[in-house]
């Protein structure tokens, strides 16, 4: 078994950025002048580093500089270039780096990104190369992702043992990026790919909520509203029921960006994460957040003006939940996740936490950080 990886060096920068997307050239550059930097890199090397210390002397075909060998560098492995790409890389030379990694000898090739990094490698790959995305972007509702870092580091650990998890074809899921940012997410199928498959360790796609919950979004939203203390700053997360639950308190809030609400005011629409990080400082604060369904996503999932060292700042209890209680049946006893990129604040958010269902009921639930790559936590109780 030979591994190869394949990094988007700027996945995942638009979202710190609140862009809805790291797609083009333009959107980049605005994400970088917001402050914002890429990730993908370190969240690779986290991955490899998992695989080094099963297989120190491991083997990675890669891409030159930033779409690869430099994590593999940073883990410690060694890395073997197979391709070279302009700098700064673009979509095709995603494709062109899988193909290369692909045909040098790869057996299986771990790439970080998101949904369009996803989309770019299985267009460079021939028909039946299984893969596995080391979650790094900002839209991430395909079904070819491990949970998180860690846990792709261990799938490819496994695989490199000889003890492989079974495969399965998995949707590679991409949408329009402009539609996201006008509130309109239209994702469509665009491959299928064969990924190896682990409870707990590989994330489902994401599940549309039907429009027979919409009574049901209703009701929860007005859960959430009656919990909303005076004085508390708010930080409305993306998502339906938190756009429902904007309207239900007569504010104009951005359909798929971070809000500051306090005292039934809109503060600011739309933040990037260093906006949402001052409007915190020195206020007492919450961020509300639903659930991404049918895969269990708090944080870390199109939502990442929601950092590690905002979430941090937003004191012992920092996140109200709100989601329908379909949601949660629908995970059939699974975990919710929290992916930060930051292991000791996973850890700490992890446990069992109330999801607001209702305007008088919650479920109590469990919580679990990906970065440990755990097993789904069985359980989880209703109360009123």
């Amino acid at each position: 078994m030979t591994l190869g990886l394949v990094v988007n060096p700027f996945a995942g920068v638009g979202g710190p950025a609140g862009l809805a997307g790291s797609d083009g050239a333009d959107v980049q550059r605005e994400a970088l002048r917001r402050g914002s930097r890429p990730k993908a890199g370190e969240r690779a090397a986290a991955a490899l580093r998992v695989v080094a210390a099963a297989h120190p002397d491991a083997e990675v075909l890669t891409a030159a500089g930033a779409m690869g060998e430099e994590a593999a560098l940073a883990a410690g492995l060694v890395p073997r270039v197979v391709h070279r790409a302009p700098t700064p890389s673009t979509a095709d030379d995603t494709a062109r780096a899988a193909a290369a990694v692909r045909a040098a000898g790869a057996s299986l090739v771990l790439f970080a990104g998101g949904d369009g990094t996803a989309r770019d490698v299985a267009r460079g790959l021939p028909a039946g190369t299984p893969v596995l995305g080391i979650p790094a972007g900002v839209k991430m509702y395909s079904a070819c992702f491990a949970v998180g870092a860690a846990a792709a580091g261990a799938l490819a650990a496994d695989r490199l043992a000889g003890a492989a998890s079974p495969t399965a074809e998995a949707e590679v899921l991409d949408l329009d990026e402009s539609l996201l940012r006008a509130g309109r997410p239209e994702p469509r199928l665009f491959a299928l790919v064969p990924v190896p498959i682990a409870a707990g360790r590989t994330q489902a796609r994401k599940a549309a909520t039907p429009a027979s919950e919409r009574e049901a979004v209703q009701r929860a939203a007005a859960g959430a509203a009656s919990r909303m203390r005076p004085g508390v700053r708010y930080l409305l997360g993306p998502g339906g029921t938190t756009r429902e639950l904007g309207r239900q308190l007569g504010l104009d809030t951005s359909p798929l960006g971070v809000d500051v609400v306090q005292d039934g005011r809109l503060l600011a629409r739309d933040v990037t994460e260093r906006q949402a990080f001052d409007a915190i400082a020195g206020h007492p604060a919450q961020a509300v957040v639903t659930i991404i369904g049918g895969q269990g996503f708090l944080l870390g999932r199109g939502n990442q003006q929601l950092s590690a060292r905002v979430v941090a700042g937003l004191g012992a209890h920092p996140l109200l939940v709100v989601a329908t209680e379909q949601k949660l049946i629908d995970l059939a006893g699974r975990p919710l996740l929290v992916d930060t990129g930051d292991p000791a604040l996973d850890a700490r958010l992890a446990g069992h936490i109330p999801v607001v269902t209702g305007p008088a009921t919650a479920s109590i639930y469990p919580v679990t950080a990906v970065a440990t790559a755990a097993t789904p936590i069985e359980g989880a109780s209703e109360c009123v």
